[in-house]
């Protein structure tokens, strides 16, 4: 029995690491966007529950194999996805490769793209999801078939070792492995591991003479209909439930945990262990399936809508700007919310399979079918229209109806307490009086507006992602003043409160902005009050789209070129924005002489040095100054020499109104005493890259700036990244 654990253990470490790495590798390829991530994930889980009704079939029409036979499929399949985890990048490639074929211009609206590259994604991940899908349902036949008077409750057993397997993997790809190897090598590190588990059970069946299984001795299962629809209830109920609160609380923890890949893993593997010990707890403690899944179901419900009490700003002893309390309020929302829906998960499904093979792939297929939809639900039909806490609610009432299903009494008391909890709780968008919060499928946004400009504040999901600041108007004006001609085109990549689009547009040029979330122009106005007037100019356009998949849609090209990353830099996805693939897509759409103005933050030697080498490899000239007011650094980068002019003699290229624009919030008075600041503060390039310890470039395949703790831990130092 251990070694079957064993293996289980192995298909979900695996199987969580291609899960993530795909999505990260199809993001770079296809955009970054919430709408497509929640498509992916629907797309994964559709093909695993899809695989396991086959391998249920297939262990029902083999019902008399032996076991060895069994085995055998189940290398099979592991073999297949081991596979497909190392193959599947390069259809992603191709993809994006006949997409632009197809459809490469901006015209081509983005919600058609995200389709047609959501198909392509989909139909990408068809044969190894499929694979690791029909894997349970042959397990489940060899074991039943080796361990007949232990195999009643083989989906509970099986169903606990996957997700500690998962969280496991989700660890070690997080925190070790992407760092140390890049995600295309961690591919194939579990690509390894799988294929060599896959080969150990083929051996076994290779060597193995089981005695075959008779018909007669065909599990029940559940014997009652009512108690079939139940469970049947229960468990697409668990797996739609779990899925779409993992797209909430990914967004909700952002105000008090980040948006750290470190973040997103823990709460992943939290939400993966605390379901291995909802698991382990029902075979320890649980002997009547129904009555003890429905007490679990009733507790989901109810822990779900007490995280939405968590998340309340105001909750005592527990600050916004805690770390330690950011943690607090994960553990204490993520381990009691899993550990219930472990167990009921485990309990309804032993209840419903009985040791059946054929019914363990239904009963998989039917919960994958509930975490397809989870997303969906969430990402499209909750989070847009509901605060945080009423999307919780949202799931949590079901949950609390199937938990009380017979007892009207006790489902009216506990809905009732749930909506006293939601209605005096209060999310963290709700602690700026008078802010304008909008939200969507992509972010929940919020502008605060206030009579000083220093004063106004713009939220992403709960980051604070820019002010109104000089830096951001320098952006956009020192690549204009060193361009050896009069600009025409200019691109700001990253909208923001719109201050360097703003500025570009002072230089009467016509100015293209791109933004990935769609409600961040829409509120515009709240920063500048001549906002909504420029934006409706004919010279001013603003793209919804992914800065990388604009670029890859677009035949335009640009005299300047403006990025201006969100911050963190540590953000999860921010790499695609700082690496050298980026900077080559950059440079295709520069016109001869163009000038690209390259945003970081960064305070990170490492970090600089990578973005610095990254712009060095593409461009033929580099130069850099560091911001007048608070970190960062201006790269700007060209084919062409970047003129090195007096403060004096560039601020005569400038025509009046961008002079006054550039000066509007000082620190100086003046164009050309400001410029005098600007050019004071000129770093050389090669002292930003010889702060790194020979980092390598950016790339998409080792973010540097995303995956950092063993470098920072100093467990990595003198190895470089080379």
């Amino acid at each position: 029995m251990s070694w079957f654990f064993f293996f289980y253990f192995i298909s979900g470490f695996c199987g969580l690491i291609y899960e993530v790495v795909w999505l990260r590798l199809a993001t770079a390829q296809f955009g970054v966007n919430s709408a497509f991530a929640a498509m992916y994930l629907s797309a994964f889980m559709a093909w695993l529950g899809l695989g396991a009704w086959i391998g249920g079939g297939m262990a029902r029409r083999g019902r008399a194999d032996p076991a060895s036979r069994d085995l055998a499929r189940y290398a099979a399949a592991e073999l297949i996805a081991a596979l497909g985890g190392v193959l599947l990048p390069a259809t992603f490639t191709w993809g994006r490769r006949v997409l632009e074929g197809l459809g490469g211009s901006v015209e081509w609206a983005s919600s058609r793209y995200y389709a047609v590259s959501g198909a392509w994604i989909a139909a990408a991940l068809a044969v190894p999801c499929i694979a690791m899908g029909s894997a349970m349902p042959s397990a489940s036949a060899a074991l039943r078939k080796m361990f007949p008077g232990k195999s009643a409750r083989s989906y509970s057993y099986l169903y606990a070792a996957n997700v500690l397997g998962a969280a496991a993997g989700c660890l070690a790809s997080a925190f070790i492995f992407v760092e140390i190897l890049g995600f295309r090598r961690t591919l194939v590190v579990a690509s390894v591991v799988e294929g060599a588990a896959a080969a150990v059970v083929a051996a076994l069946a290779a060597g193995r003479a089981a005695t075959a299984f008779g018909p007669r001795e065909r599990p029940t299962g559940v014997r009652s209909a009512r108690r079939f629809t139940a469970a049947t209830a229960g468990l697409f109920l668990t797996g739609c439930a779990g899925a779409a609160m993992e797209v909430i609380w990914s967004r909700a923890f952002s105000p008090y945990l980040g948006t750290f890949v470190y973040m997103f893993a823990g709460m992943l593997s939290l939400y993966l262990a605390s379901s291995f010990v909802g698991a382990w707890l029902h075979r320890r403690l649980s002997s009547d399936g129904g009555s003890a899944a429905a007490s679990a179901l009733a507790a989901a419900g109810l822990a779900a809508v007490a995280a939405a009490a968590l998340l309340d700003p105001r909750m005592p002893l527990l600050p916004p700007s805690s770390a330690a309390a950011g943690l607090t309020r994960l553990v204490l929302s993520v381990v009691p919310f899993c550990t219930a829906t472990g167990f009921a998960t485990a309990a309804l499904a032993d209840e419903f399979v009985g040791g059946d093979p054929e019914l363990t792939g239904r009963a998989f297929a039917i919960n994958a079918a509930g975490s397809m939809l989870g997303p969906l639900l969430a990402g499209f039909a909750l989070l847009p229209f509901l605060p945080v806490r009423w999307a919780i609610f949202a799931l949590g009432a079901p949950l609390i109806a199937a938990g009380f299903s017979n007892r009207g009494g006790r489902f009216a008391l506990a809905l009732a307490a749930a909506a006293t909890v939601c209605v005096l709780s209060r999310d963290f968008d709700d602690d700026w009086p008078g802010a304008i919060v909008r939200r969507d499928a992509a972010a929940t946004v919020v502008a605060v507006g206030a009579p000083r400009p220093i004063d106004r504040r713009l939220f992403i999901n709960g980051i604070g992602t820019t002010l109104l600041t000089p830096t951001t108007k320098i952006m956009a004006h020192l690549p204009l003043t060193l361009l050896p001609r009069p600009p025409r085109r200019g691109l700001v990549i990253c909208f923001g409160m719109g201050t360097a689009f703003r500025s570009m547009l002072s230089w009467g040029i016509e100015v293209t902005a791109v933004e990935l979330v769609p409600d961040v122009p829409r509120v515009f106005g709240v920063f500048h009050a001549d906002g909504p007037a420029l934006a409706a100019s004919e010279r001013a356009r603003v793209v919804i789209d992914d800065g990388r998949r604009f670029l890859e849609r677009s035949h335009e090209l640009f005299d300047v070129i403006v990025a201006d990353p969100p911050p963190p830099e540590e953000a999860a996805a921010s790499g695609l924005l700082y690496s050298r693939q980026f900077h080559a897509l950059v440079h295709r759409h520069l016109s001869p002489g163009g000038i690209f103005q390259q945003w970081c933050i960064a305070e990170d030697p490492a970090v600089l040095a990578a973005t610095a080498s990254s712009l060095r490899e593409e461009f033929a000239h580099v130069r850099a100054f560091r911001a007048i007011s608070g970190p960062g650094y201006h790269l700007l980068a060209s084919d062409a020499p970047i003129l090195d002019l007096s403060a004096r003699d560039l601020a005569r290229r400038m025509p009046p109104q961008a002079a006054g624009d550039l000066v509007e919030w000082g620190p100086a008075r003046g164009a050309q005493r400001q410029l005098r600041l600007i050019l004071a503060r000129e770093t050389p390039v090669d002292d930003l890259i010889g702060r790194g310890r020979r980092t390598a470039p950016m790339d998409d395949d080792r973010p540097v700036n995303e995956y950092f703790l063993l470098r920072r831990w100093g467990l990595l130092s003198g190895r470089g990244y080379r």
